[in-house]
C-alpha cells in the first residue's frame, strides 16, 4: 500500500488538515500522514469544491483517485522506502516529493500522432538527470498522441501520464535500437540473436516511478505481430516497458495497448510494484504477454486488469544453461486482486524459462477468465532450475478450457548447448479455496520420469465442469500429491500420498514475508 511521508499535523493558511482521507490502494489514514505541501494541497483541493477529505465522516469518497492523482501530478511524490508487512503487497511506500518537474512540450515536442518525438524524450531526460542529486524531478506528458522511438528513463525520475496522453510505439524499426540479448537468455526469444529495446527502458535505476491519470503506452504492435507470424522479423520483438538490474520500481495509473511483445518486464529488479494498471491486446496477437517479472525479486502485482493474447502474468527465470549460468532466481512475488484473461496462454503462468528458479511465490484474491488455462505450471528437460514454495488462494474461475496444468514437456531450448540431464524441480505447490464455473478439464499434472512434481497440494476446491467435457476431469502422471475438499475428485496421484501432508503442504500464512508450514 501506498501512504505519503509520516508527519505530523499542519495547517495552511490557517486552515486545519487533519482529517481522515481516503487514499487509492489502502484503507483510511488520517490526513496527519501527510507532507505539509500535499496537506496544503487537499486543503487547496477543499477550497476549490473538490471532495477531498469528509471530516464529517473521517473518510472519501472513491471518487477522489481522480483528485489524488491530480494531487500527484502536482507533487511529483515519487521517493519510495520499505517497510515489510506480511507479503510485498503489504509494503508500506513512503513517498516524498519531487522538487522539480518539466513538460515535454519545453523540449518541443508535437503531439499530433505523425510528428516522431524521440528526441524531444531523450533530451528531456538527459536534461531531467542533473536533478537526480537534487531530490528528483517529474517528466510530465500532457494529452496527445505522442509518438516516439525507445529511449532510457533515469533514476529519481517520475514519467506521468495525463489524462488523455497517449504514448505511441513507432512502427518503423529502424526507431528502434538493436540490443544483446540478456545473459540468462542468451539470444533473443523470437531468433537468435540480438534484440530490438524496448519502447520505455531502465538500466541500473534507483527510484523511478511510471505513473499518470491513466494515461496510455500504446505499443501499435500489429506491425510486429505480422512480421513475427510471417517469419520476416529481423530480430526478436521489443516489449513496451523493460527495467533492467533497477530497484525500487513503480508502474501504476495507466492503461497499456497492444505491446509487440511483453507489455511490462523487470528482469534483474528488486522491489517492483505494479499497481493499478490496465493492460490489453488483440485475442490473436502472438505470444504477447502482460506482466512478466524475470529473474526479480520483491515484487508486487495488484489491482490490475489483463487480457492478453498469451500469458496474462509469467513469472520466468532464464532459459537453460544460461539461466542456470546467470543464477538469479525470482523469489518473493506477491499478487493479489488481479482480473486475467488469456487467449492462448494461461492467466497466470510460471515459466517454462525458469532455469534459475521461482519460488516463494504468494497468489491471493484472484479472478480468471475466459482463458485457455488458468494456472499452468511449464518446464522441460534441460531447464534445471526449480518451482517451489508456492502459495495460491482465493481464486475465482469462469469459463475456462484447463482450470489447472503442471507440464514438464514444454518449451524449446536456445540452442543445441543446454545439458539434458539438467533436470527441474517442481515441490511444494498449495491451491486453496478455489471456485470454477464452466470448466472443460479440471487438472493436468504430467511430471517428468526422472524428477517428478511432488507436493502438490489442494485444498477446498470446487470446479463445475461443463457438459461434454471429457469422461476424466483430471490427467495425471509422474506426480505425488495430497487433496481434500476436492471436487470433481483429484487423481489418485493426489489422494494421500504423501505420507505427511502437513509438512509438505504450504500453508497461505506468512510469518516475515516467508510461507509457513500447516
Amino acid at each position: 500500500m501506498l501512504i505519503i511521508s509520516t508527519y505530523t499535523k499542519y495547517t495552511c493558511r490557517e486552515l486545519p488538515c487533519f482529517c481522515g482521507c481516503f487514499i487509492p490502494f489502502v484503507s483510511s489514514f488520517p490526513c496527519s500522514f501527510f507532507s505539509p505541501s500535499l496537506c496544503c494541497c487537499f486543503v487547496l483541493f477543499r477550497c476549490l469544491g473538490f471532495t477531498v477529505c469528509d471530516c464529517s465522516q473521517g473518510f472519501c469518497p472513491m471518487k477522489m483517485l481522480v483528485a489524488l492523482l491530480l494531487l500527484l501530478a502536482f507533487s511529483n511524490a515519487v521517493k519510495m522506502k520499505g517497510e515489510e508487512n506480511d507479503g510485498q503487497c503489504d509494503y508500506k511506500l513512503t513517498l516524498e516529493p519531487r522538487p522539480h518537474s518539466v513538460s515535454i512540450l519545453e523540449f518541443g515536442a508535437v503531439g499530433d500522432g505523425k510528428t516522431l518525438n524521440t528526441l524531444a524524450f531523450r533530451n528531456a531526460i538527459f536534461y531531467l538527470k542533473s536533478f537526480a542529486d537534487k531530490g528528483g524531478a517529474q517528466l510530465y506528458v500532457p494529452p496527445g498522441r505522442w509518438l516516439t522511438g525507445c529511449f532510457n528513463l533515469t533514476s529519481h525520475l517520475t514519467l506521468f501520464l495525463e489524462k488523455g496522453a497517449v504514448i505511441l510505439g513507432s512502427q518503423d524499426p529502424s526507431h528502434w535500437e538493436v540490443v544483446e540479448p540478456l545473459p540468462s537468455y542468451g539470444r533473443g526469444m523470437d531468433l537468435p540473436g540480438g534484440r530490438y529495446r524496448s519502447l520505455i527502458n531502465g538500466y541500473m535505476l534507483h527510484d523511478v516511478v511510471i505513473t499518470g491519470d491513466n494515461g496510455t503506452i500504446n505499443g501499435q504492435g500489429l506491425v510486429w505481430w505480422d512480421w513475427y507470424s510471417g517469419h520476416s522479423l529481423n530480430y526478436s520483438r521489443p516489449h513496451l516497458v523493460e527495467f533492467i538490474a533497477s530497484e525500487y520500481v513503480v508502474v501504476s495509473n495507466l492503461t497499456f495497448l497492444n505491446a509487440p511483445a511483453y507489455n511490462i518486464h523487470p528482469v534483474y529488479c528488486s522491489n517492483v510494484y505494479v499497481l493499478n494498471v490496465s493492460i490489453s491486446s488483440s485475442p490473436g496477437s502472438p505470444y504477447t504477454l502482460g506482466v512478466v517479472p524475470d529473474s526479480s525479486d520483491n515484487v508486487c502485482i495488484e489491482d490490475c486488469i489483463i487480457d492478453m493474447g498469451y500469458d496474462a502474468i509469467a513469472l520466468k527465470s532464464g532459459w537453460d544453461e544460461y539461466g542456470i549460468a546467470y543464477g538469479r532466481p525470482t523469489t518473493n512475488v506477491h499478487i493479489r486482486k488481479v482480473h486475467l484473461k488469456s487467449y492462448s496462454g494461461s492467466s497466470l503462468a510460471f515459466g517454462s524459462e525458469m532455469s534459475g528458479g521461482i519460488s516463494d511465490v504468494h497468489v491471493e484474491q484472484v479472478h480468471l477468465y475466459n482463458s485457455f488455462s488458468g494456472i499452468e505450471f511449464r518446464t522441460t528437460k534441460g531447464r534445471g532450475g526449480y518451482i517451489k514454495r508456492i502459495i495460491i488462494s482465493g481464486v475465482e474461475m469462469e469459463n475456462i478450457y484447463l482450470g489447472f496444468a503442471a507440464t514438464g514437456q514444454c518449451g524449446s531450448h536456445p540452442d543445441n548447448n543446454y545439458d539434458p540431464n539438467a533436470l527441474p524441480v517442481l515441490d511444494q505447490m498449495t491451491l486453496k479455496d478455489v471456485i470454477g464455473t464452466n470448466i472443460t478439464i479440471a487438472g493436468s499434472f504430467t511430471g517428468i520420469e526422472e524428477s517428478p512434481f511432488t507436493s502438490i497440494c489442494l485444498f477446498n476446491v470446487s470446479l463445475s465442469i461443463s457438459s461434454g467435457s471429457p469422461t476424466s476431469s483430471w490427467v495425471c502422471s509422474n506426480v505425488c500429491g495430497f487433496s481434500e475438499s476436492v471436487l470433481p475428485e483429484a487423481c489418485p496421484d493426489l489422494q494421500s500420498s504423501i505420507p505427511n501432508p502437513s509438512s509438505a503442504c504450504l500453508s497461505f500464512l506468512h510469518v516475515n514475508g516467508k510461507a509457513a508450514y500447516l
